[in-house]
C-alpha cells in the first residue's frame, strides 16, 4: 500500500521536457560529489533520459518529479547546494523493458540532500510500483550500485529482492552493480 508524502507540501507530478535536463545535471553533480562517479555516469544518465524522451509511451511509462509546493521566494537553500531549481526535490522513472514483456524498469531515482529523510524517495518508489500494477506489469526490475545504501534500503523496504551483483568499472572506478526485482 502506498502513502502520500509525509510532508504535506511535497507533491509528485509528471515530468515536463525541461525536467530531463535537470535530472541529468543533478545526477552528475550529486553522484560526483557524494560517490566520485565520473563523467561516464552523467553520460549514462543523459542516454537514459534521451532514450526515454525519444521512445516515451504515456500509456505505460512515466517520469515523476517531487517538488516542494511553496512559492520560490520562500525556499532557502544552504550555501553548498548548487541546485538551480530550488523547488525540485527528486525524480524517478518507470520505463517498459523492450526485451521482457510485462516487465518495467525503475530508473534514475534521485533525492536531493535537503529532502532526504522526509519520505520523498519512498513516495517516488511507491508511485512507480502503483503505476506498474495499474498498467499491468508483472514485475519491476532495477539496476543500482552497492554504494547507494539509502536507496538499497528503500528498495528492500518496498519489497524488491536482490538478484545478483556484478563488479564493473563503468563510472571511472571499480564498483559493484546490483540487479533487483519486485514481482507484482
Amino acid at each position: 500500500m502506498s502513502h502520500p508524502p509525509p510532508t504535506s507540501n511535497i507533491v509528485l507530478r509528471e515530468h515536463q521536457p525541461h525536467d530531463l535536463d535537470w535530472i541529468v545535471a543533478r545526477h552528475g553533480a550529486l553522484y560526483e560529489k557524494e560517490y566520485g562517479f565520473g563523467p561516464k555516469f552523467e553520460a549514462l544518465v543523459a542516454q537514459i533520459t534521451t532514450d526515454f524522451q525519444k521512445n516515451y509511451d504515456h500509456a505505460c511509462e512515466r517520469c515523476w518529479i517531487a517538488e516542494e509546493a511553496v512559492p520560490p521566494q520562500t525556499v532557502e537553500t544552504d550555501q553548498t547546494d548548487t541546485d538551480p531549481n530550488a523547488l525540485s526535490l527528486g525524480s524517478i522513472m518507470l520505463v517498459r523493458d523492450p526485451d521482457a514483456p510485462k516487465t518495467a524498469k525503475l530508473r534514475l531515482l534521485l533525492v536531493e540532500p535537503r529532502a532526504r529523510g522526509r519520505g520523498v524517495g519512498r513516495s517516488l518508489i511507491q508511485q512507480c510500483v502503483r503505476f506498474a500494477r495499474e498498467t499491468g506489469y508483472e514485475r519491476v526490475v532495477l539496476w543500482t550500485q552497492s554504494v547507494l545504501e539509502s536507496a538499497r534500503r528503500l528498495y528492500r523496504a518496498e519489497g524488491f529482492q536482490l538478484l545478483k551483483q556484478e563488479e564493473h568499472e563503468g563510472f571511472g572506478m571499480k564498483i559493484t552493480g546490483e540487479f533487483w526485482e519486485l514481482m507484482l
